[in-house]
């Protein structure tokens, strides 16, 4: 049993969750202010910022500045994808647009896209640290005939976290569907709230394998730089 989502419902779906993002940014940004206790939205804003902040820095051991942005995307991104999933699609009202709004997260092509986007980043972060060669050389380490499964390593890393997000996702949705097919009045409440828990937790978990990822490159970077 798999969705039978189309290109143009994910891309107009994946528009969807960015515009959400952009709007709710602008709206907690527009009057920021520098006050100790700060109110409403930037509040929240904070608490969700040095939430990622102090996950990143007990991850990396060390400075999160430079991983901030990029893994706190990664997490708003699908946490937005799969909360908006359990909202009737405004597209319903609008005659051509899709009638179901399908998290992004539910199609193996954006789940890849996001794994593509750790797979890069980890070189990038730490070639812009440590340089290009001192990456290239961990890869011949402990000795060079590990060359081969270093790599693939690397692209097994990269499938199994774009598996692992779609596949607890796709579940998830099949899962909710059954069972509302099955008792359309007992249900929905129920499995919405779970739907909503297993989200943020599909988020969460993402977001920290992607920083462990960037963080053991980088302390790979340091083992060979020290030696």
């Amino acid at each position: 049993m798999t969705l039978d989502i189309s290109f143009w419902e994910l891309m107009i779906n994946t528009w969807v969750v960015m515009a959400v993002l952009v709007v709710c940014s602008w709206l907690v940004s527009r009057n920021l202010t520098s006050e100790i206790h700060p109110t409403g939205l930037q509040n929240w804003l904070e608490a969700v910022v040095e939430a990622i902040d102090g996950q990143i820095r007990e991850i990396s051991a060390g400075d999160s500045k430079p991983y901030l942005a990029f893994i706190g995307t990664l997490f708003l991104f699908i946490l937005t994808s799969n909360v908006l999933a359990i909202f009737p699609s405004m597209a319903q009202l609008v005659e051509g647009l899709p009638k179901v709004y399908h998290a992004p997260t539910s199609s193996l092509e954006t789940t890849a896209a996001l794994a593509l986007a750790v797979f890069f980043a980890v070189p990038l972060f730490s070639i812009s640290r440590y340089g290009l060669r001192h990456y290239l050389g961990t890869y011949l380490k402990p000795t060079p005939i590990m060359l081969p499964f270093n790599i693939i390593g690397e692209l097994s890393r990269t499938l199994a976290l774009a598996m692992r997000l779609f596949g607890n996702m796709m579940s998830g949705v099949i899962v909710v569907a059954i069972a509302i097919s099955i008792a359309p009045l007992v249900f929905p409440v129920v499995l919405q709230l779970f739907g909503l828990l297993t989200g943020s937790i599909q988020a969460y978990i993402f977001a920290v394998l992607a920083m462990v990822y960037i963080a053991s490159a980088s302390k790979t970077q340091q083992k060979a730089g020290g030696k």
